[in-house]
């Protein structure tokens, strides 16, 4: 936040500049956080609305089984159908571990953003916020999925997508402990 001197400064000075000194400071009050929020948050963001668009209809198991079962029985022309549900249903269990892992990655960036030449440390708290967060938003997405037609919302969907968030977190909490150990 800017903080005023005693010189007389116009508000358009007040609201342009981070301080005010004899000569003003060129850089402009509150850039910085508009850089912030493009480099940390837009992405989480655009995320949410990637997974938001995941759960259409365009989405659904219908629809992703005509991709995956042609490919299926053409590598495996003597695959039962059974066999080729299960693997659909397996796949798509494994893009909401893999959704939701990059969720929590990017969460946990924008929460524990790092400020130059100070390194922080593993904070459980901000992971406990990110599991929180991940696990509200799965839970409000299943619950978009009562309105899709042809979706239909599971409780063991949030388990499975928050699972993915706390694999995300766990691979952070690895590498951390790796770079700290070499």
């Amino acid at each position: 936040m800017a903080h005023f001197c005693a010189k007389s400064v116009s508000a358009w000075q007040i609201l342009l500049y981070s301080n005010c000194s004899t000569a003003p400071n060129p850089i402009l009050f509150g850039v910085p956080n508009v850089r912030a929020f493009f480099k940390y948050w837009l992405p989480v963001m655009v995320w949410m609305a990637v997974i938001f668009t995941a759960s259409s209809d365009t989405h659904s198991y219908e629809h992703s089984s005509r991709l995956i079962a042609p490919l299926l029985y053409w590598l495996f022309p003597h695959i039962s159908a059974n066999s080729v549900d299960w693997v659909v249903f397996i796949a798509r269990k494994c893009a909401h571990v893999a959704e939701y892992s990059v969720f929590a990655l990017l969460l946990w960036r924008a929460l524990h953003r790092p400020q130059k030449h100070h390194p922080r440390p593993w904070n459980w708290r901000e992971t406990g916020i990110v599991l929180l967060i991940v696990a509200v938003y799965a839970a409000s997405d299943e619950f978009h999925q009562i309105f899709v037609p042809t979706r239909t919302p599971r409780v063991h969907d949030v388990v499975i997508d928050t699972l993915g968030g706390a694999l995300g977190l766990v691979v952070i909490w690895m590498v951390g402990y790796w770079r700290k150990r070499w």
